[in-house]
């Protein structure tokens, strides 16, 4: 069972064509990613702006002509599928030059290629045994987990950003306040202070 469940691991791995990254991407700045790609294969492109801002960003794609195949502005998420038309490099790039003093943090998962059937049986009409089943759908299931841990992953890292961005905020709050307190109560204590004073000095003035 379990030199099945590595070999189905394996077959999963290999059948994968694409990058996967988070990078920072800095205030006032743009970030290019190529790609050579034949004619007529599929791309897919899904980001996700993780930190920063208002977690938006700018992304255009191109092809080798630099014919813009999709533009958006000031997107939060997105995802851009595309069959290319001619061989050659495509170009995605992402923007941040609208913000001024705000860096981001981008996750891209950039997926070219169809996926080749995990048998050879499957694109035939021959029936797969008992374990070519259980392979296959391991390999289905493993695709599963491995999509929901992505989206897990990135709303724990957003959900951490704003979390540590509400601490920060909450933090200098309490050092204001606590600073506020502290200048009132020392002007309440010399105030006081110059009215006994003044009293003082007016008894003697009557004697």
């Amino acid at each position: 069972m379990l030199r099945l469940g590595l070999s189905c691991f394996l077959l999963h791995v290999a059948l994968v064509f694409g990058t996967e990254l988070t990078f920072e991407l800095p205030d006032n700045d743009k970030q290019c990613f190529y790609e050579e790609l034949y004619k007529d294969v599929k791309f897919d492109i899904d980001f996700q702006v993780i930190s920063g801002g208002n977690y938006d960003v700018d992304c255009f794609v191109t092809d080798p002509h630099d014919n813009v195949l999709y533009n958006e502005r000031k997107k939060q998420y997105d995802s851009f599928s595309h069959t290319t038309a001619m061989e050659g490099v495509y170009k995605v790039c992402f923007s941040n030059e609208f913000s001024t003093f705000t860096h981001k943090i981008v996750y891209m998962d950039f997926r070219h290629g169809e996926e080749q059937p995990l048998l050879d049986k499957m694109s035939g009409s021959t029936a797969l045994t008992q374990l070519e089943s259980s392979c296959v759908a391991i390999h289905e299931v493993l695709k599963v987990v491995a999509d929901s841990q992505t989206w897990y992953r990135l709303r724990e890292a957003q959900d951490r950003t704003k979390a540590e961005h509400l601490f920060e905020r909450v933090t200098y709050w309490s050092i204001g306040e606590t600073v506020l307190l502290f200048v009132i109560g020392v002007g309440q204590v010399m105030l006081l202070k110059s009215f006994f004073s003044e009293r003082k000095g007016s008894v003697a003035a009557t004697t």
